[in-house]
């Protein structure tokens, strides 16, 4: 049994995610937070109990001995995203090991300097891109790898964000200068799949979009005084229903957007923050078939065309999607135990295995960033540039 002690950085409502250390490592604990406000420290102390809670990441590298100390085996990163470039750098600098929460940062200029400092420092750098581990995503990447469907040609996902009232308009997200874009905080998860499904990275972006329903509404509050469970409803319906939203609304509310891979593969994402109904449907089709999800966790199911048909809803074969019930906790398990596991492996690992993360995350981030750009600018097609060790290992 292990006794490895870890940092959780931001402790709002994803602080939770530290909880699993104890069950992915034996032995193991969050033994110190990090918040810069005193609701958060309070709340730090609520979900871990008697641990040493501080205000700053500098604090946390001198109370644990300096740079280089190992005390502290790895940080969890919470914070808000325009703040995940500085806090990461602060930890890597110092040889902390890094779980950091997607987007990997709100600018493509960030997330190569963040890929950069990783490789130079040779500390581990991940980026808790989850939905890789949802079994929808892991049942499906199956079967693909399979040959279900032959080889990749497209791949298509529609995002209903029937909660995006309430997670994303009542608090920073909504606030392009914190959050850059819904495409990151939201649609980056979608991204990363899309180019996991297919194998490649997106080369090409163009994109569509609007503030259609929660830039009208003039119920604002400042929230900063609670966390986004204390105001979900359910209840809260019709979007234009919403009250309390965040006194800054500059995202938007409905965004879509085509891509063309590397290798080739054309792949669209479509996502909404008004839908009645939350959950993502993605189609893959092959050059021998397609498959679709019909629902994304436990109850759900993935079916396969393999023959030439008219309409035919149930498919030729289907496959019932095990786990995820009510969200992706599953998920943040296995990716917690990924990271504990790269931390492990430490100096045998390639620079190669190292970066792996970190150029997958990155080039999620610049897909969304530039598409972003497209929507803001007319629609104009956006090359996106590779990072320079992305363009070395080819």
């Amino acid at each position: 049994m292990t006794n490895h002690r870890y940092a959780i950085i931001g402790c709002g409502a994803r602080a939770t995610i530290g909880k699993h250390i104890p069950s992915v490592e034996p032995g193991s604990r969050i033994a110190w937070a990090v918040d810069t406000t005193e609701a958060g420290r309070g709340r730090a102390r609520e979900l871990f109990g008697d641990i040493d809670v501080l205000s700053s990441v500098e604090e946390l590298i001198a109370h644990t001995g300096g740079p280089g100390s190992g005390r502290v085996r790895g940080a969890i990163v919470c914070t808000p995203d325009d703040t995940h470039k500085a806090v990461a750098e602060l930890l890597l600098q110092a040889g902390i090991p890094v779980y950091l929460e997607k987007p990997m940062s709100i600018s493509l200029e960030d997330s190569d300097a963040l890929v950069d400092l990783a490789a130079s420092t040779g500390t581990p750098l991940y980026v808790g891109h989850n939905m890789r581990h949802m079994s929808v995503i892991t049942l499906m990447k199956r079967l693909i790898d399979e040959g279900a469907i032959g080889q990749v040609q497209a791949v298509w996902c529609r995002h209903f964000v029937g909660n995006g009232g309430d997670y994303y308009f009542k608090d920073w997200h909504a606030d392009r200068s914190r959050a850059g874009t819904l495409l990151l905080q939201k649609g980056v998860h979608d991204i990363d799949v899309i180019h996991f499904l297919a194998g490649a990275s997106s080369s090409v972006v163009q994109g569509m979009g609007d503030l259609m329903i929660y830039g009208d509404i003039d119920s604002r509050r400042d929230n900063s005084d609670m966390t986004m469970p204390e105001w979900f409803s359910m209840d809260n319906w019709p979007p234009r229903a919403q009250r309390n939203l965040n006194p800054i609304i500059d995202v938007e509310d409905i965004s879509m957007l085509q891509m063309r891979l590397d290798n080739g593969v054309l792949a669209s994402y479509q996502q909404c923050h008004f839908t009645p109904d939350y959950w993502r449907n993605y189609t893959v089709i092959g050059d021998a078939g397609r498959l679709e999800n019909f629902g994304d966790g436990e109850g759900g199911a993935v079916r396969v065309w393999n023959r030439r048909h008219t309409f035919a809803p149930e498919g030729d074969e289907e496959y019932p999607i095990v786990g995820d019930l009510g969200g992706h906790g599953d998920a943040d398990k296995l990716t917690m135990a990924e990271f504990v596991s790269i931390i492990a492996q430490g100096a045998a690992r390639s620079e190669a295995e190292h970066l792996a993360n970190p150029l997958a995350a990155r080039d999620a981030v610049a897909t969304a960033v530039m598409g972003a750009r497209s929507v803001r600018n007319g629609s104009m097609p956006e090359q996106i540039p590779p990072h320079r060790l992305s363009e070395a290992s080819r």
